[in-house]
């Protein structure tokens, strides 16, 4: 399929050349002359606090030559910096940022918003809710805040926070109708037993959620601040894991599932919530992507074991290889589950390929079938793709990073979770910052945001700017898909230039795509010819990475190309899928030396989420221009080893 230049792109960023630097600087002096008259216009009756002469007193100019002289040393040193604007940048998951965004993200700054509550952020504290509603609809959760069920979300430093966030969500849900059951809390029809009571379905703990609220209310004030007291008593919140897991011997600290690609987050919250790294399940792969088959015997043994199960993760464009796990096997898992009497949380790591879901919606949030996305991509989605973005709605939660396919700037990660009434249990009061009572309408609610999330002050600015870029670009297939669709397109032109570039390095190196790309990730295995040694070969690697990667000691100039690497590990592959690679390199699966370098394989890997890669407009394709350096790169490397 031809690649034509959409004019919309042209819009959306600085650019590569920095073309729209007019349209920037005319939106920031707008703005900033409109932030002057707002701090003018304030109290104009006040007089200015700075005296016009004291722009001439010599202590006023010695501060501002400090300051310049300051920020010219920091201007240099930042062009070191690396230059994600660059279609020649093809490395991490960093690209420019969206020009709506940016500028509005720069707007909010001098306001300086707080988002931990309404005093500090009466503006941009709704405008995050807002975003979360709009990120909501996006993964086809219930967007409309007047539905019990509407879904909430809230921005985060990043996919980290927001997968804490998550385990933390699940551990409340899974904990909560046992601390019910031990305070004795009559009418709510509770189960039988602990075992049953901390394998309740989230819907179901929700429910029950709402039914013990209503029952405090039918209750004298002093009666239900009793009856409450005595049910926080019992919280694993309150009593800690081991009180919490002695006080109810029925039970075990439950495990969290995740495919051997997630990130490695995953144990560092398991750690931070004390769970312990010990409770993490990495299940094995096929082709990178989770194993729907592992995950029902790993259930199966689970539910013979009587061994609790917090959460099993689907990622959702793996941050090394952009693989798609199957979510729609994940959730096809638990309802087998079910019957075996496990419940859990099924959450989605989608913090690379979570604004993909653009391409999936139409204008009125309702899913695009298969053929109707299909028909702008070459091979775009496959079935078990469309599939698992299909089956997002059904998830419990989700972590989606728009500082990354979203084109924001960095510190802006997002939660989202499908009911918004299981918020409350993650409430933390501050008698200081919130003002103690529990609004029933939703956006009320949420702008008292710092008790539900894990941070205290946060950046309004961050919201400001999402907000703004999801209304510039609604998400759905028409206006932001049009932005993530050119990422698909240039990932199907990659994995083609590098089949193409395979047969022209016949003789010179074996090349391989060692997977399918699901989304815009692409990496290349690469083996010099006649070399056997998986040592030699990840040495051979390594050197076409020192071409590409970040040297702050030599000009950026210098640079032709800028990429990342990364590493296949058997026991991540698998036998087979190692077996398959190994032999289409030409290496031999002996060399393989477990605990030492030579144990995994070496692979140069691609982002490719800049616009500008493909351009027809000029008839030129930087992802032409990269094959033919990294062609010439092999071809020096080899020369050099046979001299």
């Amino acid at each position: 399929m031809t690649f034509s230049h959409d004019h919309v792109l042209d819009a959306c960023f600085l650019g590569p050349y920095g073309e729209n630097d007019t349209l920037l600087e005319k939106l920031m002096v707008e703005f900033l002359r409109d932030h002057v008259y707002w701090r003018r216009n304030f109290h104009p009756e006040d007089p200015p606090a700075i005296a016009t002469a004291a722009a001439h007193h010599p202590d006023y100019l010695a501060f501002e030559a400090r300051t310049r002289r300051e920020l010219h040393l920091l201007s240099a040193s930042l062009k070191k910096s690396v230059p994600f604007h660059s279609p020649r940048y093809i490395g991490h998951m960093a690209s420019d940022l969206l020009l709506p965004g940016l500028a509005a993200h720069m707007l909010a700054l001098p306001y300086n918003p707080n988002n931990v509550c309404e005093d500090a952020a009466p503006v941009t504290v709704e405008l995050e809710v807002k975003v979360g509603l709009q990120l909501a609809r996006m993964l086809g959760y219930p967007n409309d805040p007047s539905r019990p069920e509407c879904a909430f979300g809230h921005l985060t430093s990043g996919g980290t926070l927001a997968n804490y966030q998550a385990l933390r969500l699940a551990l409340a849900l899974k904990a909560f109708p046992v601390a019910l059951r031990t305070a004795r809390v009559p009418d709510l029809g509770l189960p039988d037993d602990d075992w049953h009571a901390f394998n309740l379905r989230q819907d179901e703990v929700i429910a029950l959620l709402e039914a013990w609220q209503r029952w405090l209310g039918t209750q004298r004030a002093d009666t239900a601040r009793a009856w409450q007291a005595r049910v926080e008593a019992e919280r694993i919140e309150q009593r800690g894991l081991p009180a919490f897991f002695a006080a109810h011997p029925q039970l075990q600290p439950p495990l969290v599932m995740a495919p051997i690609t997630a990130h490695y987050s995953w144990s560092k919250g398991l750690k931070l919530l004390g769970l312990g790294r010990d409770q993490l399940r990495l299940l094995p792969t096929k082709g990178m992507r989770l194993d729907a088959d592992a995950l029902h015997v790993a259930l199966d043994h689970c539910a013979q074991a009587r061994q609790p199960v917090l959460m099993c993760v689907a990622v959702l464009g793996s941050t090394e290889y952009g693989t798609i796990d199957p979510v729609h096997d994940v959730l096809a898992a638990r309802r087998q589950s079910r019957k075996q009497g496990i419940d859990f949380a099924v959450h989605v790591d989608a913090a690379w390929g979570g604004y993909l879901a653009t391409l999936f919606r139409r204008a009125d949030g309702s899913l695009r079938p298969r053929q109707e996305v299909a028909v702008d991509f070459t091979h775009f989605p496959t079935r078990e793709v469309h599939a698992a973005f299909a089956a997002l709605g059904d998830t419990d939660s989700v972590t989606v990073d728009p500082h990354k396919l979203g084109y924001l700037p960095y510190g802006t990660g997002a939660f989202v979770c499908r009911d918004h009434r299981a918020m409350a249990l993650l409430v933390e009061q501050a008698d200081y910052v919130f003002n103690g009572h529990a609004p029933t309408d939703y956006m009320t609610r949420y702008r008292s945001l710092g008790q539900f999330i894990p941070e205290g002050s946060k950046p309004g600015a961050s919201a400001a700017a999402a907000y703004v870029a999801h209304q510039v670009l609604p998400l759905e297939h028409a206006h932001f898909g049009r932005l993530t669709g050119a990422t698909i397109h240039a990932a199907e032109a990659f994995h083609a230039a590098a089949r193409k570039f395979a047969a022209t390095m016949v003789g010179h190196a074996h090349v391989l795509v060692p997977f399918e790309p699901d989304s815009n990730l692409v990496c290349l295995a690469i083996n010099p010819w006649g070399n056997a040694r998986v040592a030699h070969a990840n040495a051979f690697v390594q050197r076409l990475h020192d071409a590409l990667r970040c040297d702050p000691s030599r000009p950026l100039q210098t640079k032709e190309f800028f990429g990342s690497m990364t590493s296949l590990q058997p026991e991540r592959l698998g036998a087979s899928d190692t077996a398959r690679i190994l032999a289409a390199l030409g290496l031999d699966a002996g060399t393989l030396a477990p605990g030492q370098d030579s144990g995994r394989l070496m692979l140069l890997r691609h982002t490719l989420m800049n616009p500008y890669l493909l351009d027809a407009q000029h008839g030129s394709s930087y992802i032409e221009r990269y094959f033919a350096f990294l062609g010439a790169q092999i071809h020096a490397l080899t020369r050099a080893d046979a001299a």
